[in-house]
């Protein structure tokens, strides 16, 4: 299993009020604990809005983890190239633009995410509701590779997340009990039918802000809906999609 969506909380690092909101403390023990017997052998670690754009914490849990797992980061947008390399080397490899928590010029962030990809090959990670996607078709357009958060949190969007995931954006199915969607395995099988390659399963752990956070049984859920691909949802398609050589490399 390689768990595509993490957040480590890490109290030796600092966090900032977001909407009012702090979170507790989950830390890569914490993590460990919790999915014991999952035979996880990678993963993401993924910034959140509480985060920042602190590089510390980041390079902190990779280092602790170990080179089979990634990072995904939040960035100033007057990052330097230097600095952009000195993470890829660190092992992170996606740029993340959380529309739900914070306002972003659209302009900045392409240029950003460009800028990014250019450098060190990085893909966007967008957490945003499916209902906005399609203004963002601008910004999608010009992206050689993107990433949509959580299944897209609802299903009034979902012709048109089917039609990026048919020009090749991935999603993640992770955070089922973030969303407001009703039928989580009809979406993943709607998603799995225009591309068997797109799907990316992550715990979402320690689900900050969430109605319910993960379940063992959402691993059926998945299982369920994409049959015979279980294994590619679970771990191939993320290990790909991150540049992962083999599970026990560094990505």
């Amino acid at each position: 299993m390689f768990d595509a969506h993490v957040h480590i909380i890490d109290p030796r690092f600092p966090v900032v009020e977001n909407h009012g909101y702090l979170p507790e403390p989950f830390t890569v023990a914490d993590y460990r604990a919790r999915t014991e017997g999952f035979g996880v052998d990678g993963g993401a670690v993924v910034t959140a809005s509480y985060q920042g754009t602190d590089q510390n914490y980041l390079k902190a849990a990779l280092a602790e983890l170990g080179p089979s797992w990634v990072g995904v980061t939040q960035m100033e947008l007057d990052t330097t190239d230097e600095s952009i390399l000195e993470l890829d080397r660190a092992g992170v490899r996606a740029v993340r633009f959380n529309l739900r928590r914070s306002a972003t010029d659209v302009k900045l962030l392409t240029k950003q995410a460009l800028r990014a990809y250019e450098l060190a090959g990085w893909h966007a990670e967008f957490y945003v509701d499916a209902t906005l996607l399609l203004s963002l078709e601008p910004v999608f357009a010009k992206l050689p590779a993107v990433c949509i958060d959580h299944l897209g949190m609802s299903t009034r969007g979902l012709p048109y997340l089917l039609d990026l995931v048919d020009r090749g954006v991935r999603v993640k199915a992770t955070g089922f009990g973030r969303t407001t969607i009703e039928n989580v395995g009809d979406v993943l099988r709607k998603i799995h039918a225009v591309n068997p390659e797109a799907l990316m399963f992550g715990t979402d752990l320690p689900g900050s802000r969430a109605r319910r956070v993960f379940q063992d049984s959402d691993i059926d859920i998945v299982a369920d809906a994409v049959g015979d691909d279980f294994d590619k949802v679970m771990g191939g398609n993320a290990r790909a999609w991150y540049r992962c050589d083999t599970p026990g490399g560094r990505c």
